[in-house]
């Protein structure tokens, strides 16, 4: 199945469309700079643009970033303050004519990991987890989402806990990754204090250096790198789609 596969985020539109059955794009990415500001109309025409550029006839899906409830948007994130309780999918299926489905932009990303990545086949509670800018996560039972969990909002010093513990922290901090370790650990405890994965991948620019910071974490739940990089939030958003279409 083909399905154009869209990831939303504060500084850039990304888009492409995926064959879910070859785990591909069929078609270079394409990327459009978020508009500033972000406001629903602004958005839903820089997806028009996307959907122009590919001439794209089907079923789009979308990564989108904040907690999304079937397809509506309950916070704004890092976006306007006006897409707070916004129905995105009739808002980009009224501007596009096409059918549209929305998920949360680390639960897309989480998604193609599981189900196209190191998580294929695994069985039980798995918890996906994406370091950079912030802290990502998805949470999986027996390969089913459950859908916003996150993660990275667990509060710690007044503050959510990926403002101590995200990769940026690391870089703006000139922190080691051994010294970040310390901060991942803890942020892991945390994670465990509300429920026990069974598994954890981890996603992200991190991923690449586990062998830096692996063995400073104490946990005892089995720790894989993701495979699927930088092209799981276009997949995992298609797929969304196509489970949405198998409805």
């Amino acid at each position: 199945m083909q399905i154009l596969g869209i990831d939303i985020g504060g500084t850039g539109i990304k888009g492409a469309p995926v064959d879910l059955d070859k785990e591909d794009y069929i078609a270079p990415r394409f990327r459009i700079p978020t508009p500033q500001p972000a406001t629903p109309e602004a958005v839903a025409q820089c997806v028009q643009e996307l959907v122009d550029h590919f001439d794209w006839k089907g079923p789009i899906g979308f990564g989108f970033p904040t907690v999304i409830v079937n397809g509506k948007a309950r916070a704004y994130g890092n976006m306007d303050p006006s897409w707070l309780n916004v129905q995105i999918d009739q808002l980009f299926e009224q501007k596009t004519g096409l059918p549209c489905t929305v998920i949360n932009d680390a639960d897309a990303a989480a998604l193609a990991e599981v189900k196209y990545g190191a998580g294929k086949g695994l069985k039980g509670l798995v918890a996906v987890i994406t370091v950079g800018t912030g802290i990502g996560s998805g949470l999986f039972y027996n390969g089913t989402l459950i859908p916003n969990f996150e993660f990275g909002r667990i509060p710690y010093k007044n503050k959510p806990i990926e403002k101590y513990a995200a990769n940026s922290v690391r870089k703006k901090q000139d922190l080691s990754y051994e010294e970040w370790a310390d901060r991942f650990d803890f942020f892991l405890q945390q994670v465990e204090l509300v429920c026990t994965p069974d598994h954890y991948i981890i996603g992200g620019g991190i991923s690449k250096k586990m062998d830096l910071f692996a063995h400073k974490l104490t946990t005892q739940i089995p720790i894989t790198a993701a495979q699927t990089k930088n092209h799981a939030g276009l997949i995992g958003a298609a797929h969304a789609a196509m489970l949405r279409i198998k409805e």
